[in-house]
């Protein structure tokens, strides 16, 4: 999917400075996107749009990436002084996620070469400067990166905000499909759908879990002879109970075959609604997962999304995205861990070693004993994601983690697990999610950085919060102060 997107190089100038300057600025805007595009650390494709000088050439620019379904965002530089009034008109119109590149083409000041031919030349340190205002004055949601274009920290940051920007149309054409409705009374599940729409993008719908029965049915056993090959392909297979493992193939068959008729890419349920099923669905939602759909367990439609647009984020990473819970704790003052799992929907690509298939009663939801996967989630720093309905607002919270090997076997939990330390620590952690109002389910993700969740808040004009090493209570309580007033004032 990154290679479905590129990116515009837009840079800015004027007429002053002669048609040599303009000609010699674009040949250069040629080799800074060649060189970028050549190192490897843009997920997705630079193309060097245009040099522009006026406020038509800005407008006309904008329009066209507006409608253009390839292009996910622009990037701009200001080579020398571009009097920033001829970008409002096309600013106002954007609807793109924008990049201000603050760089310059030297990397040293030529001390025998600088005279006012370099200088009308290379007055990037005056020309972002005025572009910069603008984009202030405008309020606009950009990204500002600054630094040497050959330097590789440089374009990393540039590569993950892409990626951040290809979360953002990816989350605008997202569809959720819902087996059923949300767990009963539970409320952090629910939310404005009307709204996240207007918002996010997401289209969130229920289809009856009977439909899903009937394509069930109609699932045939040459499908599910298939899909057991790439089961045991793919995991080890820990039980007899090779009806039931079957059970679990058609399942996942038929909610493909749904979710891809109807172009979702996430989906949710819930134990609570699983009328005409033998099993809630185990291995069958945790292989979709790896597949790169989004899935939220009890009906949640926010958690299932998130999911989605993060592995769309993380496209060709290893380390793994996947649905979480927060389950239990160990608050041994030496030894503080989360603990977190789910009854049977965790994601194999976060997994430590080779998933074992297994069949365990579920003890919730009056039907069989389901296949699942289970394993141990690898070490690693990592992050973990709750996106709430704050009525009148979303509110993406993000805590920093480190997973660790988990520190007890825990042979009698036959399901998929990750242990972590939460940042600054375990107590404090704990109070600073629960003063946000972070939701029990979450996104876990080895590859998708709190910078990018940040830069996709900041795309999608959502309330963002970030809980570190260096997070209190008390800062994240102000924090939330500042932002429901700042929000009313919106």
């Amino acid at each position: 999917m990154l290679k479905d997107y590129e990116f515009w190089f837009v840079v800015g100038s004027q007429f002053l400075y002669g048609p040599e300057v303009l000609e010699t600025v674009a040949k250069r805007a040629q080799e800074m996107t060649d060189f970028l595009n050549a190192s490897g650390n843009l997920p997705c494709k630079l193309v060097y749009k245009a040099t522009i000088k006026t406020n038509k050439e800005v407008t006309d620019l904008v329009k066209e990436a507006n409608y253009d379904s390839k292009c996910a965002g622009i990037i701009t530089w200001c080579h020398t002084f571009s009097p920033s009034k001829m970008w409002i008109n096309g600013f106002v119109d954007l609807q793109k996620p924008y990049c201000h590149f603050a760089t310059q083409y030297n990397r040293s000041i030529p001390n025998e070469e600088i005279d006012m031919d370099f200088m009308n030349l290379n007055q990037a340190a005056h020309g972002d400067r005025e572009h910069g205002f603008i984009g202030a004055r405008m309020r606009l949601q950009r990204k500002v990166i600054a630094g040497y274009w050959q330097d590789e920290e440089v374009q990393k940051r540039i590569g993950n905000w892409m990626r951040a920007a290809v979360g953002v149309m990816f989350s605008r054409s997202l569809k959720v499909m819902r087996f059923g409705d949300n767990m009963r009374e539970v409320a952090v599940t629910e939310g404005d759908k009307v709204e996240t729409q207007i918002k996010l993008g997401w289209q969130v719908n229920t289809w009856p879990v009977g439909k899903l029965v009937e394509t069930m049915d109609a699932v045939t056993e040459e499908e599910i002879d298939e899909l057991m090959d790439v089961y045991t392909s793919e995991y080890d297979l820990a039980t007899d109970d090779i009806e039931t493992v079957r059970y679990q193939a058609r399942e996942e068959i038929a909610m493909k075959k749904m979710l891809d008729a109807e172009d979702c890419r996430a989906f949710t349920n819930t134990f609570q609604d699983l009328y005409g099923m033998k099993q809630l669905p185990g291995i069958a939602s945790q292989h979709l997962m790896a597949s790169g759909y989004g899935y939220g367990a009890e009906g949640d439609w926010k958690a299932a999304a998130m999911t989605a647009v993060m592995k769309a984020m993380s496209e060709g990473q290893t380390g793994g995205t996947a649905f979480m819970e927060d389950y239990t704790y160990n608050l041994d003052p030496d030894a503080e861990y989360s603990l977190g799992a789910h009854m049977l929907e965790v994601c194999p690509s976060v997994a430590a070693d080779r998933p074992r298939i297994e069949v365990h009663p579920l003890g919730i939801g009056d039907r069989e004993a389901p296949a699942r996967l289970v394993f141990e989630g690898h070490p690693g720093k990592a992050i973990v994601v709750s996106l709430v309905d704050m009525g009148g607002r979303m509110r993406l919270i993000c805590q920093d983690i480190e997973a660790v090997k988990p520190i007890l076997p825990m042979p009698n939990l036959p399901v998929a697990r990750v242990m972590w330390k939460s940042m600054p620590n375990l107590t404090t952690g704990v109070e600073c999610w629960i003063a946000a109002g972070g939701a029990h389910h979450t996104v876990l993700s080895y590859d998708v950085s709190a910078e990018q969740m940040k830069d996709f808040a900041r795309m999608m004009d959502i309330e963002f919060i970030h809980i570190t090493k260096d997070s209190t209570p008390e800062a994240i309580e102000e924090q939330i102060f500042l932002n429901d007033l700042a929000w009313k004032l919106k």
